[in-house]
């Protein structure tokens, strides 16, 4: 009995587990909820994912030499900020 009440106390008084608890408790109740969050992170791998792997190309394992590729950064930066001052 002493020790369910002396856990009560601590999550009472600590703000952290108490906002952990709050979205524990909310998350656990939600029935429609569930669902729109499924919806969402489908989306997101979708956005994430899926839409990487065909629309944004790896040029920097195809343009830079392996294991030079901090140089070959650094050089795309130079060159741009010459055409820029040009």
């Amino acid at each position: 009995m002493t020790a369910a009440r002396n856990n009560a106390t601590t999550i009472s008084r600590n703000p952290m587990l108490r906002v952990v608890r709050f979205y524990y408790e909310g998350f656990r109740s939600m029935r429609l909820g569930r669902t729109l969050w499924v919806i969402i992170l489908i989306k997101l791998f979708i956005i994430f994912v899926v839409l990487r792997i065909f629309f944004l190309p790896d040029h920097l394992r195809r343009n830079a030499p392996r294991g030079d590729e901090a140089r070959y950064v650094a050089g795309q930066l130079s060159e741009r900020m010459q055409s820029l001052e040009e």
